[in-house]
């Protein structure tokens, strides 16, 4: 890892490990900063996001979708450098910078022998979200391995901060019932489009989207509780809030469209409270109902 395609990351590295140092609320500042040269450089990512707000919220004025759009850009940037601050970062700067609320959901569920899912959405804080359930309670998640040895290295060193177990998402579904099995928690984002494998359309803000059925065959297999959890980045370097929500009564319903559904409104509800924290970036649309073409072609 020290051949000269890693030295760029070595130096990003280096950045996040000074930044690490500062006062969060002055590398928050760097990372707007940092967000609105993404917006201004990354002309891919930023028409992929214009189209996703223009197809999710419809109802707004341009320049209402450009501010949320810039809003965006510069909360990401925020979140790509708290990185630094929580592979590095002390544990009582990490425990003083993030404030947790519902854990009482959790231990009621756990109490009553029942494995926990926790459903968590694709917003600028989803790591957060899983480090912090982390240090009170057992907690695995999945992820795909990144190409860039040393970017994947940093985002595990955060991830497993409190020692939770990372799945390879190739390996499939075996490792997480085997996991639930043993009540360990499953911190869960599954708001991807990942084809029509697996998959129903069903609506998020209105607009059909390849959704997964898995979170309720999930939860019918291991007989588990789905427990909603939603991230949010305070503002002014205040850190980060994690909310967890009762769980999911009658759920699953047996109906896996229903069930889908259902997953994509909760998420929805949760996403409309601070849409610039979501993961705009992404090809949420891309496939489409009858083999139509993306919007994002």
């Amino acid at each position: 890892m020290y051949a000269p395609r890693y030295w760029p990351t070595w130096f990003l590295l280096g950045v996040l490990r000074i930044v690490a140092l500062l006062p969060l609320r002055v590398s928050r500042a760097i990372g707007s900063a940092l967000g609105t040269v993404i917006y201004v450089a990354n002309a891919k990512r930023r028409r992929i996001a214009r189209i996703n707000l223009r197809l999710c919220f419809p109802d707004l004025s341009e320049r209402t979708r450009r501010r949320l759009l810039r809003r965006h850009f510069r909360v990401a940037g925020q979140g790509y450098l708290d990185l630094g601050f929580f592979v590095w970062a002390s544990e009582a700067r990490v425990a003083a910078k993030v404030r947790i609320e519902g854990l009482e959901h959790v231990r009621a569920a756990t109490a009553g022998a029942h494995a926990v899912i926790l459903l968590a959405p694709h917003c600028i804080g989803m790591n957060v979200g899983g480090i912090a359930v982390a240090k009170y309670f057992p907690t695995f998640s999945m992820v795909k391995p990144q190409r860039n040895r040393l970017v994947d290295w940093v985002l595990t060193a955060a991830r497993s901060r409190y020692g939770s177990p990372l799945v390879p998402r190739r390996h499939g579904l075996r490792p997480v019932i085997r996991e639930l099995a043993r009540g360990v928690m499953f911190y869960y984002l599954p708001d991807e489009d990942f084809g029509p494998k697996h998959s129903v359309f069903v609506p998020f803000f209105g607009v059909p989207c390849a959704t997964l059925t898995t979170l309720g065959r999930l939860a019918r297999v291991a007989d588990a509780v789905v427990v909603p959890c939603f991230t949010r980045l305070l503002p002014r370097g205040a850190g980060y809030e994690v909310v967890l929500h009762p769980p999911l009564a009658h759920f699953p319903s047996g109906d896996p469209e229903a069930d889908a559904a259902r997953m994509n409104q909760i998420i929805e509800d949760g996403i409309r409270r601070t849409p610039e924290q979501y993961m705009w970036t992404f090809k949420l649309f891309k496939t489409r109902p009858d083999g139509a073409r993306s919007p994002y072609d």
